[in-house]
């Protein structure tokens, strides 16, 4: 049966919140597109009429769908190259979603949706729809047919695995530049102490490059490998300028909504490192060197205005 102009329209004024809910389950804003898209195709084939509730049936459909992928994804990402980090957004990017609360603004963190890896399928499910959304669990349940006590259970578990493994700090934008600018100076100052006085004495820092773009392999743990890796990082060399194809611009700004620093060659991102900030200072550095994961956000850095940049780096 072909869709009316009011289906259609009903669908796109659900698209950004199914956009924001199929990022945070599938931590990919290409695979959101598509589990979305999907979720049209689906709409679009459907007795439309019979539908009593369009908004629930779409979720109940997208939240099925993204849990069909995140099962493949988990065997795929045991043949990913090195470490596996989400795809980040920039600061106004539509499909970080609703951002009111404390709550919504964690659930779409860097960190938070690292964590949410640990999750099973439906773990990370309850957990997204119940704490970023604000489904009651009668509706969860409903959406992935289990009972409401279930639900409440899969939540109080998943929320407990979370916040074992999250710094819950909110800063401000004006103190995420500030600590970007200060991190900057101490890393490129060639000495190692300014960066230690950073960073938390277990600080990790890990990159993902996908087997593109080297990265290590393992991530750096503590406060002196940290500074020692990052003081390199930051120390100009031909054999870096080679492997990036010259001297990308450095600016700072908002991922996930939490301090980052954005390298930028030619207009093209090509990589996003997302600082997560302890109540003892930054205690994990994710940096996204994966150009599969960054077309995104060279997309929505075209459109807007940076200014100039903190540097220069390489």
């Amino acid at each position: 049966m072909a869709l009316t102009m009011s289906d259609v329209d009903r669908f796109e004024a659900a698209r950004p919140r199914l956009e924001a809910i199929a990022y945070r389950l599938l931590g990919s804003a290409s695979e959101a597109e598509d589990a979305v898209q999907e979720t049209f195709l689906r709409w679009q084939a459907a007795d439309v009429e019979r539908v009593a509730v369009p908004e629930a049936w779409l979720t109940k459909v997208l939240t099925n769908l993204c849990l069909n992928q995140l099962t493949s994804a988990r065997a795929r990402r045991e043949t990913y190259v090195g470490e596996w980090l989400p795809e980040p957004l920039l600061a106004g990017d539509a499909m970080l979603g609703p951002a009111e609360t404390a709550e919504q603004r964690e659930s779409v963190s860097y960190a938070v949706l690292t964590l949410l890896e640990r999750l099973s399928p439906n773990e990370r499910a309850v957990y997204v729809l119940r704490e970023a959304f604000d489904y009651p669990h009668r509706e969860i349940a409903e959406i992935l047919d289990l009972t409401e006590a279930a639900s409440q259970q899969i939540f109080h578990r998943a929320k407990k695995h979370v916040a074992q493994g999250r710094t819950r700090t909110e800063i401000d934008e004006a103190a995420a530049r500030r600590i970007v600018e200060e991190f900057l100076a101490a890393a490129t100052s060639g000495r190692t102490e300014p960066l230690v006085r950073l960073l938390t004495q277990d600080a990790v820092a890990i990159g993902d490059g996908g087997g593109k773009v080297p990265a290590r392999a393992k991530a750096f743990e503590g406060a002196l490998a940290v500074a020692t890796f990052m003081r390199g990082l930051f120390k100009p060399s031909q054999a870096k300028r080679a492997i990036v194809g010259g001297s990308p611009d450095v600016y700072a700004t908002t991922a996930n909504g939490a301090p980052a620093l954005v390298a930028v060659l030619d207009g093209r991102v090509i990589g996003v490192m997302c600082l997560e900030i302890g109540a003892d200072g930054i205690a994990a550095f994710r940096n996204q060197v994966n150009p599969d994961k960054l077309e995104r956000a060279t997309r929505h850095w075209a459109a807007v205005d940076h200014g100039e940049p903190l540097l220069r780096a390489f």
